[in-house]
């Protein structure tokens, strides 16, 4: 079976209705994590910590979505 990694990642929004990040070089990266589940964990965490500050959003990102196993080359890796 193959490793489905996600990666939790956050920072302030510059506007708690859109999705834009107010600095991106101040993102705050959780970490890497082996399965939905532990990563739901660390991103529920991250996100009760932060919930007197409307403006900080966390994020779960499916990693392992941004590979086809299925294609011999990823639209990802035709980037490189």
């Amino acid at each position: 079976m193959a490793q489905r990694l996600h990666l939790v990642f956050g920072g302030e929004l510059s506007d708690p209705t859109r999705n834009v990040f107010k600095d991106v070089d101040d993102l705050h990266i959780v970490g890497i994590f082996p399965d939905y589940d532990s990563a739901y964990n660390a991103w529920k965490a991250e996100a009760q910590r932060t919930v007197d500050n409307a403006h900080m959003r966390y994020f779960i990102a499916h990693l392992h979505k941004l590979r086809d196993e299925e294609s011999a080359v990823s639209p990802t890796e035709e980037l490189g």
